[in-house]
């Protein structure tokens, strides 16, 4: 990443994803080289707050108004790791303010504000936008790409995934906006499934037609104000058909006990097999034709972004690791290179997806279709 300029960076929102981001724009010159950005501005409410985890973050100033942090002339990019209703007016206000948007997903709580988000970013060319869909950037997944690519397990024929996780699954969990359309969007179609359906059509191409049935597990939740109404899916499943040609299945859950980040798929081609758990990070299963079982594969230094962290093989890679290599990819993208996305434009492909999945009720939904009538 040599002979970038520093970029100046504000980052609003102090969460889980807030603080990955910041460990990210703090490491990613440590680890790949290139000017170290200008951590100018942490947004967050009240003032003493943000100027608390700016001091901790390692940022210059802190500040409530996140309209006066996006529009400060110090800031080139914007990262928002905020919940998600405020996505939109938040990244719409950093583009029409000419900066560079890292936003965390899901891209927004409903199809219409990602259709007028991507239509925005495609009216600014020259500004980058990219999604946090960290889970792209593990070694073991980009070399599950390139095995598919290079033809290693032939033709794609059948898609199984699941996301599960149990971070909702005890009924006494209090309400939050997590459960409402008009804070969360979807529920675990977009904070879960959305990272599921970006792998699956990294591996297997354009979703052409799916069949969903969507679950509400804990129908209320206790409040202060006494029991409040879910709104959104605690799980989801679909059967899926791909333009290829291909089959597909996918489940993803809020509320299965014991699972705590089983991003787990199986890919099958007419010449192998690939498997994959998250919970298990570092490592690919694969099978090919003429073999008795499956192979382990761990993730090490012949992998170029494992190797800009550790030179060692079998010393395991991490969660925020991908973080700084998707921050990676952004610089790179913002100084002219190549964007691997999912800036956007692909983004809104992924939101295709799960609201089409979220609107199926059992009834098979052809993603033209949905696009059609979107257009229309």
């Amino acid at each position: 990443m040599t002979g970038q300029r520093s970029l100046g960076v504000a980052l609003i929102g102090t969460g889980f994803m807030g603080k990955c981001h910041a460990m990210a724009w703090r490491n990613v010159a440590t680890v790949f080289g290139g000017p170290h950005p200008r951590l100018e501005i942490l947004c967050d409410t009240p003032q003493d707050r943000a100027e608390a985890f700016a001091a901790q973050f390692g940022f210059a100033r802190g500040m409530a108004d996140w309209q006066a942090a996006i529009a400060d002339p110090a800031v080139d990019v914007v990262s928002i790791t905020t919940p998600n209703g405020l996505h939109r007016p938040m990244a719409e206000a950093a583009l029409n303010a000419g900066k560079h948007v890292w936003l965390e997903k899901p891209m927004a709580l409903t199809l219409e504000d990602a259709t007028a988000m991507a239509a925005l970013a495609a009216a600014h060319p020259g500004q980058m936008t990219m999604l946090g869909y960290n889970y792209l950037r593990n070694p073991a997944f980009q070399a599950a790409r390139k095995l598919v690519a290079d033809g290693q397990i032939g033709k794609p024929l059948a898609f199984r995934g699941v996301y599960d996780e149990d971070y909702s699954a005890d009924p006494t969990l209090p309400w939050s906006w997590r459960m409402t359309h008009e804070g969360g969007g979807l529920g675990a179609l977009g904070d879960l499934g959305c990272h599921l359906v970006s792998q699956m059509t990294a591996l297997m191409g354009p979703v052409e037609e799916l069949t969903a049935m969507t679950q509400i597990a804990v129908p209320q939740r206790p409040s202060p104000e006494g029991p409040r109404a879910v709104e959104n899916e605690d799980s989801a499943m679909a059967l899926i058909r791909f333009a290829s040609g291909a089959q597909g299945s996918f489940a993803t859950s809020r509320v299965a006990r014991g699972r705590k980040c089983r991003m787990q798929w199986e890919l099958h081609g007419s010449e192998g097999t690939i498997v994959f758990d998250q919970e298990n990070m570092n490592e690919l299963w694969v099978h090919r034709s003429g073999e008795a079982g499956f192979t382990r594969h761990l993730s090490g230094p012949d992998q170029p972004d494992f190797a800009a962290f550790c030179p060692a093989p079998g010393h395991n890679f991490g969660f925020n690791e991908q973080k700084v290599i998707e921050c990676r990819d952004l610089l790179v993208a913002i100084a002219g290179g190549p964007n691997p996305g999912p800036d956007f434009a692909a983004g809104l492909q992924i939101e295709r997806i799960i609201h089409a999945m979220a609107n199926s009720h059992g009834r098979p939904v052809r993603l033209q279709d949905a696009r059609q009538h979107e257009d229309a």
